[in-house]
């Protein structure tokens, strides 16, 4: 098949681009900028920017499938920013979709679409939209996926994946942010015993290959909306510790009341508005949530519907990271 992989040079969309090569497909990575690092895996490549229709049109031409992984990530900006690349965008990739007979459409959602404030502990996919978001990510993320869910139907296959704080060899969010803050000092954690989930890059990337497989079929999957993760739920300040160490580091976590954290977001966040700055406050309301709740998930439907186990286990992925750090000195 010829595949289209929106942000395929991104972390995520560099391992689906991986996979599905390995599967023999034909792979279109679509981004702002050349991938050149997927030029050797034989991935070809299109610099596109998903506002633009018409070129998003003439480029999805004689594709089979469509995986859209790209999107405006981060805890902070301008809603506005945030609804053009998440909802506008992903409108856009539904409409050539349609114009180009595309029958296959795969997006990568997040779990934080659910996510109401506080604790979620095993979760699945009942969970409802809460009233309000504290972010615009969040915000514009859930939008984004009742248009995926909507546009589901007899000439287009849909499905959304929620994979939760993807990590592993390559992490451009992720280790870089925790790296920079265990540089700086001690780590304050507001729930650093609270269980989380994560997810290894590859498995994450594993999950969208199946849940296109389980599309093309026209099983259940077709319109649905599924959490994916390495189904073993760890207790934040303990993945936190691992992943730094994998990366030579040897964090101090300092443990602080959730109720400083979540004040300290409002008053920060209330301040970088009011002043108009441009960089991102240290914490916001929405990271403090985010980092005093426990969020894990079932992942029951995932397993039956895609098929999804996850290959790659949390100790083997530190080890495949560990390995990575050490050969990138």
């Amino acid at each position: 098949m010829r595949i289209l992989v929106t942000g395929g040079g991104g972390f995520l969309g560099s391992a689906i681009c991986g996979q599905l090569r390995a599967q023999g497909h034909e792979v279109i990575a679509y981004q702002r900028r050349k991938a050149t690092h997927l030029i050797a895996l034989g991935v070809y490549n299109i610099c596109g920017d998903l506002g633009n229709l018409e070129q998003l049109n003439r480029d999805l031409r004689g594709c089979d499938a469509v995986i859209h992984t790209a999107g405006k990530a981060g805890v902070w900006g301008n809603y506005k920013d945030y609804y053009q690349a998440n909802v506008l965008g992903t409108e856009n990739v539904i409409s050539a979709c349609r114009a180009n007979g595309i029958r296959s459409l795969v997006y990568t959602s997040s779990p934080s679409v659910v996510h109401g404030g506080g604790d979620i502990e095993g979760g699945d996919e009942s969970l409802p939209y809460p009233r309000r978001f504290t972010s615009p990510y969040p915000a514009s993320k859930a939008l984004a996926e009742q248009l995926i869910t909507a546009a589901n139907g007899d000439h287009l296959k849909t499905v959304s994946l929620r994979p939760h704080l993807i990590w592993g060899p390559g992490d451009p969010h992720l280790l870089p942010r925790l790296m920079a803050k265990a540089a700086s000092g001690s780590l304050s954690l507001p729930g650093g015993g609270k269980l989380i989930d994560t997810i290894y890059v590859e498995n994450a990337a594993q999950a969208h290959l199946l849940a296109l497989e389980a599309i093309q079929k026209g099983g259940p999957a077709c319109g649905k909306t599924y959490f994916v993760s390495n189904d073993e739920p760890l207790p934040q300040a303990e993945i936190i510790s691992s992943l730094l160490r994998a990366a030579g580091m040897e964090p101090q976590i300092k443990t602080i009341p959730p109720w400083v954290a979540k004040t300290a977001g409002t008053i920060l966040q209330s301040t970088w508005k009011i002043l108009r700055l441009k960089s991102e406050p240290p914490v916001t309301k929405w990271s403090a949530e985010q980092l005093s709740t426990a969020h894990w998930y079932d992942i029951s439907a995932a397993k039956r519907d895609l098929n999804y186990h996850p290959d790659i286990s949390i100790q083997e992925g530190l080890q495949k990271l560990t390995e990575f750090c050490r050969s990138d000195l």
